[in-house]
């Protein structure tokens, strides 16, 4: 997965855009909700935020608060440092953060639960709650034309093909499996919840 997202980083953005490859997409809405969930991370309120897996940093830079940004891809945090220059950044495993416990008020993470399979989403949530009170996960929504849980070949630009896995989600879906989680924002492209250790 890693070689993937090397692979992928310098066009990784143009999914969010809507350039590229995706600008044939049929996706109706999709930069008025784009715009929606931007606004939904810019009113939580201000944290000692880790993002894990943040990638290009594309949501990293809308997160308020003091922000780490963790990723294992040294190509996706080139991307991240640039356009998240208030944040800093950490090359790391999300399946074992480097970090102690309770050293973050939050841990956010975009599009990435929704690649973990069972025993890793166990490992990720356990590494969550040991790191901060509050977890808020946004990922993307279950529509038409995708299943709830698939394999996917991708192709990057170079030609390269990978074999990814890929959940989608309804909010109240992902809400439940995470314990009791509040529904922050619920679409037709991308879901956010927000779990508190209270809950």
């Amino acid at each position: 997965m890693k070689d993937y997202y090397d692979q992928r980083a310098p066009e990784y953005d143009t999914w969010y855009l809507g350039t590229g490859v995706y600008a044939e997409h049929d996706r109706p809405g999709w930069h008025k909700e784009l715009d929606a969930l931007i606004r939904t991370l810019e009113t939580l309120p201000a944290a000692r935020t880790l993002d894990v897996a943040c990638g290009t940093g594309f949501l990293t830079r809308h997160l308020p608060g003091d922000v780490t940004g963790l990723d294992q891809s040294q190509a996706m945090l080139a991307i991240a440092a640039e356009q998240a220059p208030r944040a800093s950044f950490v090359q790391g495993d999300a399946l074992a953060l480097p970090f102690g416990d309770g050293s973050f008020d939050r841990v956010f993470t975009g599009h990435f639960y929704g690649h973990l399979e069972t025993e890793e989403r166990s490992r990720f949530l356990a590494e969550a709650r040991r790191v901060a009170p509050e977890l808020v996960v946004c990922d993307s929504a279950l529509h038409e034309g995708v299943t709830a849980e698939e394999w996917q070949e991708r192709t990057v630009q170079d030609g390269s093909r990978f074999d990814v896995y890929k959940r989608y989600f309804t909010g109240d879906g992902l809400a439940a499996e995470l314990g009791g989680a509040e529904v922050l924002h619920a679409g037709t492209w991308f879901v956010v919840v927000q779990l508190r250790s209270d809950e």
